[in-house]
């Protein structure tokens, strides 16, 4: 992902009007958005940037929401809708047994946050070129590669120390394959040390139709820059619309040794039933046999136990 960031597109001068703020969702108290963009703070750039952040600190890999924050959003485009912790119901899309039953689905759903489109956006794909347009815009833009959001290198210019003046991010970029494109959601995010960011479709939520998301997972814990989306665009007979108000991608933070060889190669693979252990078939009478030959058992009972445990109240327990 991050080899297809189009540097070249930084302080490319795109059209600039005025553009009204969306409004904004109420977060979670463990992320933090100050009222207006300050200064970037990187590590590497610490000595010429106010404000540092908390992660300049290292933090232990496991953390309470009292210490530093898992991820740290730093909103840069003041339109830009803040991050959302991801909803367990996909915003009401679920179906209703799903929601209440399906503890497995509920909880991928709800893992990460949303991220959104900083505007309004269409976009237009004749097989070959790639169009924008935008409401504050009189006509369709082609992409050359790049463009800025409107009015956005001015306020950047004004907050970024002097060595960064002259590169903000750009908005939209047209990468060099057929279709693709790289998209700024007007955030830049941080990790806790150890910590990546999978960038990836909202889980089982349906998206409209036009465009695929590419997944990506990000040190951000190590490179700190614009969250940039990229999409192959799958439709070429219309336009495609990109909403402020719904989400085009979710994040979820990760351990990087989840994804790490030491993980990835600890797996077994048994060819036949005769690896099943005596534990096994044990296991498997409890989770399967056992529910299904009582015909009055309530519904849900994996999906309570794991409320409860998430709860630290004991699985084993009748109460409510």
């Amino acid at each position: 992902m991050l080899d297809m960031l189009a540097i070249p597109g930084l302080s490319t001068a795109g059209q600039r009007a005025k553009c009204v703020p969306w409004p904004s969702l109420s977060l979670p108290p463990i992320v933090r958005h100050p009222a207006k963009p300050g200064p970037v703070a990187s590590r590497d750039l610490a000595p010429a940037c106010a404000g540092l952040s908390p992660f300049l600190e290292r933090e232990a890999l496991h953390m309470s929401q009292a210490d530093a924050p898992i991820v740290h959003f730093h909103r840069l485009i003041e339109e830009a809708r803040p991050p959302q912790r991801a909803d367990r119901s996909a915003i009401g899309t679920l179906p209703t047994r799903a929601y209440r039953y399906c503890e497995a689905v509920r909880s991928a759903t709800a893992f990460g946050w949303w991220v959104f489109p900083p505007a309004d956006l269409r976009v237009l794909w004749d097989g070959h070129d790639i169009f924008w347009h935008h409401d504050s815009l009189e006509d369709w833009l082609p992409l050359m590669p790049s463009a800025q959001f409107p009015w956005f290198s001015t306020r950047f210019d004004e907050a970024a120390p002097e060595m960064l003046k002259g590169c903000s991010p750009p908005f939209l970029t047209a990468l060099p394959e057929p279709g693709t494109l790289q998209l700024w959601t007007g955030l830049m995010v941080r990790t806790a040390q150890d910590w990546s960011l999978l960038v990836r479709a909202p889980a089982n939520l349906p998206c409209p139709g036009g465009h695929v998301l590419y997944e990506g997972i990000v040190e951000t814990d190590r490179w700190f820059g614009p969250l940039f989306i990229n999409l192959r665009l799958t439709r070429t007979h219309a336009p495609i619309r990109l909403r402020p108000d719904f989400p085009l991608a979710q994040v979820q933070p990760l351990p990087r040794s989840v994804y790490g060889d030491a993980t990835l190669t600890s797996s077994r693979f048994s060819g036949d039933m005769d690896g099943l252990a005596a534990q096994d078939w044990a296991d498997y009478h409890k989770s399967i046999v056992v529910p299904n030959a009582d015909p009055d058992r309530p519904l849900g009972g994996y999906a309570v136990a794991s409320r409860k445990r998430g709860k630290g109240v004991c699985p084993m327990s009748h109460s409510a």
